[in-house]
């Protein structure tokens, strides 16, 4: 059985946490307005106003004029993830992260120790609440699409199990939309169709839906039915570092996208050089309205560890992929940038010749890291000005 654990409005929720002053306010953490910032997250109060993750903070502002703005702290984010992930580990070895909120458990194996699965999953979320002081929705069913649905089905604080055997009636009257693999665009084709719910794509032949949608109907046709074969992956060497987020509503504002990668590129370069790593490669990932996904990859010919060096990578992979979108839309759901093809910094290779631009950007990384290390994420940041972005 697999248990999936999504952390409830994250961000937001420690700031909460840790100042309750803010309890029952409408609380986003992001960017300013003044240097064209975007929304990370979002507290249930602030999404009472329409408020949600990649939203600008201009946009914010107007929907919830006394909304709270508070500075992404990501040293506080990233302990308490590793916190959560020390928890999971408590209950089972088999744990896959998607992010620093969520992760896939495996309990098969747990249950003879722990109790059957749901027992497992409430004791999970008992433990977070009691030793965290922070809300967890989970899902639990036996396969990775199913339990991820369930996670999200009863949020906040929810708790959702689905049975073996029991997974159709729970499928089955869902919205399409809710479907991974149908976007915005797909959408308005599955409803021509008649296809409003889960069920009414089980109805249809395999054959049917891979004639009409090609491989994705396929795939669609196979997760309506229960179909998913995909295990949770524990890997304990770590083979890249990345981010990504998701967002609320698909964005096709470039400077905003820009915005938002420059964060992410800070956030993986932090924790590149606390892992004590160097990098070759950089990938940037995309996903548009219709779950149509790409990746660019570019690998260096130097091991590096400097943000700048990866900023300056993912900034050109997504200038690329913006101008030449070829099977993507126009307006984008997902973005994420990592860095692999690791080495330790002893084994480098030093240039024959001096390079004072990579040693002047080694040098503000350091000093920016003793800077977050001491005083936290939210003491300093590169400027995400239009004239920053485009540079």
């Amino acid at each position: 059985m697999i248990i999936h654990v999504d952390m409830d409005a994250f961000y937001a929720s420690i700031e909460i946490r840790d100042n309750p002053a803010l309890e029952n306010l409408p609380v986003v953490v992001g960017g300013s307005v003044k240097h064209r910032g975007v929304v990370a997250a979002a507290s249930y109060e602030a999404r009472k106003y329409g408020v949600f993750s990649a939203m600008p903070a201009s946009t914010a502002i107007r929907k919830c004029p006394g909304i709270i703005f508070l500075p992404v702290d990501m040293k506080k984010y990233l302990k308490v993830s590793a916190q959560i992930q020390n928890i999971f580990l408590t209950f089972t070895p088999v744990v896959e992260p998607l992010a620093l909120d969520e992760a896939f458990l495996d309990v098969t194996q747990s249950e003879k120790l722990f109790g059957s699965s749901a027992s497992i999953g409430r004791k999970i979320k008992q433990v977070i609440k009691s030793e965290l002081r922070l809300d967890a929705s989970v899902g639990v069913a036996r396969t990775k699409f199913i339990a991820k649905i369930a996670s999200d089905f009863d949020k906040p604080d929810g708790f959702v199990q689905v049975p073996v055997n029991g997974e159709q009636n729970f499928l089955d009257p869902l919205p399409v939309h809710l479907m991974w693999g149908i976007g915005k665009s797909s959408l308005q084709r599955y409803l021509t169709l008649g296809i409003k719910t889960f069920k009414d794509i089980r109805l249809r032949t395999k054959d049917f839906m891979g004639e009409e949608f090609g491989q994705q109907g396929c795939s669609v046709w196979e997760l309506a039915n229960g179909i998913d074969t995909r295990t949770v992956s524990s890997q304990t060497q770590i083979k890249s570092i990345s981010h990504e987020r998701t967002f609320a509503n698909d964005i096709a504002d470039i400077p905003v996208l820009m915005a938002i990668l420059l964060e992410l590129v800070e956030q993986v370069g932090q924790r590149l050089r606390k892992k004590n790593k160097l990098y070759r490669t950089v990938t940037l990932k995309l996903r548009d309205s219709d779950f149509k996904t790409i990746s660019r990859s570019k690998t260096l010919e130097q091991s590096l560890d400097s943000t700048s060096s990866i900023w300056h990578t993912a900034k050109a992979l997504l200038n690329t992929v913006v101008q030449n979108r070829g099977r993507l839309s126009g307006a984008y759901r997902l973005i994420g940038v990592g860095v692999s093809g690791f080495q330790a910094p002893p084994s480098m290779q030093q240039s024959l010749f001096n390079d004072s631009k990579a040693d002047c950007h080694s040098e503000i990384d350091k000093v920016t890291d003793q800077i977050r290390e001491r005083y936290g994420d939210k003491s300093i940041a590169r400027g995400k000005s239009k004239s920053s972005i485009e540079s």
